[in-house]
Order: structure tokens, then C-alpha cells, then sequence
């Protein structure tokens, strides 16, 4: 491609498209049509270079319209961005959703990740590359891709299917079926099938979505269909859902619903924070930094204007429950953001939520117009003089944007690559302003922390890791979901709790914490899922990810596939996480089939993976080698001998993916 002006027309629907998110183009100066007045003064500048952070919103109008970004329809996002379009190239190909050349309006993503590779993903994807090509191939109407995780891990296996137009459509199929894929793709779908998609959504960068049952197909299940426990009393976080109408306001402060805004505003931001701190919560994203420290950091900051960020990009493989939260009580989330607004004096916030959830999408654009109606969103809210907005950014499969750093490039137009670290979010973050970051789980935590008081909150648990938690529980048990239990709880409870295994085969291993985190034996179920207890077991509780593995499943494959994802998913902005990735797979790929094995292979990935650890910017370099090296050192996969736990986690897996 071309990396200049081109000076190539956009269509009626690319120019449509874009214009529905910037506005129309008022000059020739800006990609209008150019009239005599053009010639003697130049318009734009800095006003257009101001509105950088609608290029990412842009690509997805034209993507969403047209199925691929043309170089005529890129060429005109620039103009009206004033974005250099090598720039702008470099952003549109950073996406895994995104396409820059030609191809079907219909894209089907089969994930093909742990979760979904547990449960029979890899047969589904060589019976529907027989019957339809192989991935990437084109056919008439439709193209299909291997997919990391979905987010839909309780209902492996899993695909999407997006439909380009206007408007255009999805449809899930989880779990799939060797037919749900071909109606998906059309490989063998009856001549009078209807089109693949679900429900409508804008072009514009804020999208609407609708959940409507699939042509042909299944109704997508509600959310309390992955919550096991749903109207069991005593649950704190899923309490609402599966009890209250997702997409209802009056039904959501039935059920206590902005109780705790009025009791913060009541209370004023320092003794929000005050009771925030009181509580001990700590960021529910791996890192488990102090959330009270946080905002109170924020706070703090006498440079303006301060901004919060919803970290809703859940891409850390095995993990679902945002999204789960988010389909099921998507107010808490609007309600909780407000809050934390409040209490760090920030004015906007952004909720970045992954592309792969359309229909999470749809509810909280539907919660926010709720609630701007009610004077709950917008200017002075419940007559408190206290000024607080949120948009809504939709990602486009780079799961490195769930970094903290990386999340602020993405909104703000530029390549989702991490920033080097000080200075802290605190600090300079979102457009170089104080800037409080948090995911979705511990920014719904902050409701019951105002309603119960922070010294009651911190009695549930332990004393070093208060409150509930969330674990998101998939692989080979009977009853995959999300569930809640008070710090404390065992691992044998939790996989007791989700069915256990079927047919009463042993666990042969249950990984923790996601591709980042560390596989534990099927002998160690007593391990208290606590921070510290997780810690001491030589494992990490990360994100919450648990999966169950019997001894059906084939470990070098996982192994494989979890090497695969970080070298997919590298943003290959350092050296020691673009190469090493990459060699990582290689070995195990030697390992795993035998071919090519070295009798080195093992002594190279330790290398391989204390350089990455070790010289990695930020947390997917850093913890790349970690579920390799405990599949190798505590399961005795590729004839290691197994050893015991270490004393401690080999790295602080999630620190420098805090909230992903």
C-alpha cells in the first residue's frame, strides 16, 4: 500500500460511515469538497489533530459498514484526523479485526484457545476447514479464522460471527457444533438460509447491538446461564443477576441500585476513598494493587482534568467474568464508574470494552442513555453539582491492550503498545492526565464497600485478601461458569462446587490465572484461593481463571497453544518478548510432536524464558514462560521430573498488567 495521500474518493457508504462518527467534512481542507474560499485559507490544524482519539472509532465505522478499511476510506479518516497515513496504516494493522484488504462481509471466529481446545475445538476446526478451506481462505460470501479466547470459555466451544453493513450483525454459536459452523459460514447451509447475524449495530464508533436469536439459529442464552449460583442468597457481586431485567433502570434501583452513589455523595470523594481503603480491596486484575491507594493517588494530582478508565477488555484467555457482569447487571458497572468518577474528581471516563462482546456492548449503551435520562450520567447529577460522563470504546482483538499503559494508546488513536513506566498512570496518563485505571470486577466491588461500610467488607475473607471474588471456572467440569465465593475457599470447594469432573476422572491439573498464570497438580485441590495462599502454593489467583484439565486432555497441545497466543499477541515492541516468543513456540512445537526435538530444547526455554521475564517491558513478556514452566517443573510434561510446589510464584505474574 501506498502510505501517502492518495487522493482517491471514498464511497457513499465509507464516507457515510466516517461521517456518522466525525461529523460531515466542512471543507476541502478536511476531505469536503473544495471550494474557492479553500484557496485562500487553510482550515483544521490543531482542532483536527485534537480529535486524534476518533481514529480508532472511525476504523471500526468503516469496518463495521464496509467489512475491510479501503486505502480511498483511510485516506479520507486522515484527512478529516489530520493523521499522517502511515500512521493511521500502522494503527488499522496493529487489530486483528480490522482488515485492509478486500474480503467477505461475513467473518466467522472458531476460537481455538485453551478453554475451547479443552472441550473439542480442534476437532470442530479440521472438520470445518474440510468442508469449508482453510482459515483465512475466501469464498463467496464468507471468510473464517482460528480465534484466540472469545470470552465465552462456560460454553466452549465457542465462535462469533460479524456481518459487515448497515447495520451490521453477530452471531454466537456456544457451544458450536459442527452444523452451527455451517450455517455460520454457509459451508453447508440450505438456499433459503437467512443471513448469520443477530442483531443490528450503528456504524459509529459507539455501537448499538441488539440480542435477537440468530437466523437459523439458537437465541443466545441470558447471562444468568453462566452464573451456576444465580438466586442463591448471601452473593454480594452476582446477586442482580438472573433476578433483575438487564436492560431496566426502574428494576435496577428496585434491587438497591444507585443506593451507593447517594450514600457517596452524601459521604463526599475523601471519605469515599476513606471507606474504600478501609475495605482492603485490591485490584481484581492480577496485580492486586490497593484500590483506595489508587484513587487516593489520583486525587491528589493538582494537574487537570483527571480521567477514569473501565478496563473491560477481558482478553486474558479462560476469563469471562466481565463480560458475564457486564451482560447480566451492565448498571452496577455505569453506577460504579460514577462513583469512582466522584471520589478521583475526574470529569469523563472511557469504559474500553473488547470487540468480541457485542452483546455486553449493547446493554451498557443502553444503561448509559438510561441513566443520562435520570440524571444519573451528565451534568450535576442528582442536583449535587457533580459534573461526570462515560464513553464507550470498543477494542478490536489485541489482547496486549488490556495493559494499562497500552489501553491509554488505544483510546487515544495510536498502536495499543505499552508505555515504559514512570511515569505511573497517577501521574500521566490518559492524554498525559491523572489518570485512575481499574477492571470491571473491582470497580463493582466499590458498591457493596459504600453500602455495608469498608470495616464490614473487610470481614469477609481473610486478612490480607478481603471481600468476594470471582472465579471463572471452565475446562472439563460439569458445571462451567462464574462464581462467587468469600477469600478463603479452597480449590477442591470451588471444583466440587462447579460438578467436578465428568465421569469422575481426576483432575489431572488445573491451571490458575490464565495463558499468564501457572498450572498446579490434581493432587494440590487444597489450596486457598487467597492471594498469599496462592503465592506460598507457587501458583497465582491473576485474573481468576480456573481451569480443570482430567487426563483427556493432551498438555504439550495447551502448552503449545498458550505459546502460540503470546507469540500472536505480541506487540513485538521489545526484543526479548518478540523474539523469545516466538523461539518459545518453536521448542515446544519440537517437544510436543517429536519432530526436530533437540535434547536442548528444555535447557533453551528456561534461557529463553528468563530473558523474557527478566527484560520484557511490560506483563505478557514478563509471564509468557510462566504456565510453561510450571507444566514442565511441577507436571513433569516432556519427562521432566515433577517437583514440588515452590515457595513462592515465580513471578509477580500480573504486575505490570494491573486490572487487565
Amino acid at each position: 500500500m501506498d502510505l501517502r495521500f492518495l487522493d482517491a474518493p471514498p464511497t457513499d457508504a465509507e464516507r457515510d460511515a466516517v461521517d456518522a462518527v466525525l461529523g460531515p467534512a466542512e471543507s476541502g481542507w478536511d476531505g469536503g469538497r473544495r471550494e474557492a474560499a479553500d484557496l485562500r485559507y487553510a482550515r483544521g490544524g490543531h482542532a483536527a489533530r485534537d480529535r486524534r482519539d476518533l481514529l480508532l472509532p472511525a476504523l471500526h465505522a468503516v469496518n463495521d459498514r464496509v467489512g475491510w478499511i479501503s486505502p480511498a476510506a483511510l485516506d479520507y479518516i486522515c484527512r478529516r484526523l489530520t493523521v499522517p497515513p502511515a500512521e493511521a496504516y500502522g494503527v488499522a494493522t496493529f487489530y486483528a479485526m480490522f482488515a485492509v484488504h478486500e474480503r467477505p462481509r461475513r467473518v466467522v471466529h472458531v476460537c481455538t484457545d485453551i478453554a475451547c481446545a479443552a472441550r473439542g475445538a480442534d476437532r470442530l476446526r479440521a472438520d470445518l476447514a474440510e468442508r469449508a478451506g482453510p482459515p483465512g481462505g475466501t469464498g463467496s460470501e464468507v471468510v473464517w479464522h482460528e480465534s484466540p479466547c472469545l470470552g465465552l470459555c462456560e460454553r466452549a466451544p465457542a465462535a462469533l460471527a460479524l456481518e459487515a453493513g448497515a447495520p451490521p450483525r453477530y452471531a454466537v454459536a456456544a457451544p458450536a457444533t459442527a452444523a452451527d459452523l455451517d450455517r455460520l459460514t454457509g459451508a453447508a447451509a440450505a438456499p433459503d438460509e437467512g443471513p448469520a447475524g443477530t442483531g443490528a449495530h450503528g456504524s459509529a464508533g459507539a455501537a448499538t447491538f441488539a440480542s435477537e436469536p440468530a437466523a437459523g439459529g439458537r437465541a443466545e442464552p441470558p447471562a444468568h446461564a453462566s452464573v451456576p449460583q444465580a438466586g442463591e442468597p448471601g452473593l454480594v457481586l452476582l446477586r442482580r443477576i438472573g433476578v433483575v431485567d438487564p436492560e431496566s433502570l426502574d428494576d435496577y434501583r428496585a434491587n438497591g441500585g444507585y443506593a451507593a452513589l447517594r450514600r457517596a455523595l452524601r459521604l463526599g470523594p475523601a471519605g469515599v476513598i476513606r471507606e474504600v481503603l478501609d475495605s482492603g480491596l485490591v485490584g481484581r486484575g492480577g496485580a492486586a494493587f490497593p484500590t483506595g491507594r489508587k484513587w487516593e493517588g489520583t486525587a491528589r494530582q493538582p494537574d487537570t482534568p483527571h480521567y477514569l478508565v473501565c478496563n473491560a477488555d477481558e482478553s486474558e484467555p479462560g476469563t469471562f467474568k466481565d463480560r458475564v457482569v457486564m451482560e447480566g447487571d451492565p448498571f452496577s458497572v455505569i453506577e460504579a464508574m460514577t462513583v469512582a468518577g466522584y471520589a478521583t474528581a475526574a470529569r469523563k471516563g472511557y469504559l474500553y470494552i473488547r470487540g468480541e462482546y457485542p452483546r455486553a456492548l449493547s446493554l451498557l449503551e443502553n444503561a448509559i442513555a438510561r441513566a443520562r435520562e435520570r440524571n444519573l450520567l451528565g451534568r450535576d447529577i442528582l442536583g449535587s453539582g457533580f459534573d461526570f460522563d462515560i464513553e464507550i470504546r470498543r477494542g478490536a482483538g489485541a489482547y496486549i491492550c488490556g495493559e494499562e499503559t497500552a489501553i491509554f494508546n488505544s483510546i487515544e488513536g495510536r498502536r495499543g503498545e505499552p508505555r515504559s513506566k514512570p511515569p505511573f498512570p497517577i501521574e500521566r496518563g490518559l492524554f498525559g492526565k491523572p489518570t485512575t485505571i481499574n477492571n470491571v470486577e473491582t470497580l463493582v466491588n466499590v458498591l457493596p464497600i459504600l453500602l455495608m461500610g469498608g470495616p464490614a467488607y473487610a470481614g469477609i475473607g481473610t486478612g490480607r485478601s478481603t471481600g468476594p471474588k470471582l472465579f471463572c471456572v471452565s475446562g472439563t467440569v460439569r458445571r462451567p461458569g462464574v462464581y462467587e465465593l468469600p477469600f478463603g475457599a479452597t480449590l477442591r470447594e470451588l471444583v466440587t462446587l462447579a460438578g467436578g469432573t465428568p465421569d469422575g476422572r481426576p483432575p489431572r491439573a488445573v491451571l490458575l490465572g490464565g495463558a499468564a498464570g501457572g498450572f498446579v497438580r490434581g493432587d494440590e485441590l487444597d489450596i486457598p484461593l487467597t492471594f498469599e495462599g496462592a503465592r506460598e502454593a507457587g501458583a497465582t489467583l491473576g485474573s481468576g481463571v480456573v481451569l480443570v484439565l482430567d487426563d483427556t486432555v493432551d498438555l504439550p497441545a495447551i502448552l503449545v497453544r498458550i505459546a502460540a497466543f503470546f507469540r500472536d499477541e505480541s506487540c513485538g515492541q521489545c526484543v526479548p518478548c518478540r523474539v523469545g516468543t516466538v523461539r518459545q513456540e518453536e521448542a515446544l512445537h519440537r517437544l510436543s510432536t517429536g519432530a526436530g526435538a533437540r535434547r536442548t530444547d528444555l535447557e533453551l526455554l528456561r534461557d529463553v524464558g528468563a530473558a523474557m521475564r527478566d527484560a520484557s517491558i511490560c506483563g505478557l513478556g514478563q509471564t509468557a514462560w510462566n504456565a510453561v514452566e510450571s507444566a514442565i517443573d511441577r507436571l513433569g510434561v516432556f519427562g521432566a521430573e515433577p517437583a514440588a510446589a515452590p515457595a513462592e510464584a515465580p513471578s509477580p505474574a500480573h504486575a505490570a498488567k494491573e486490572d487487565r
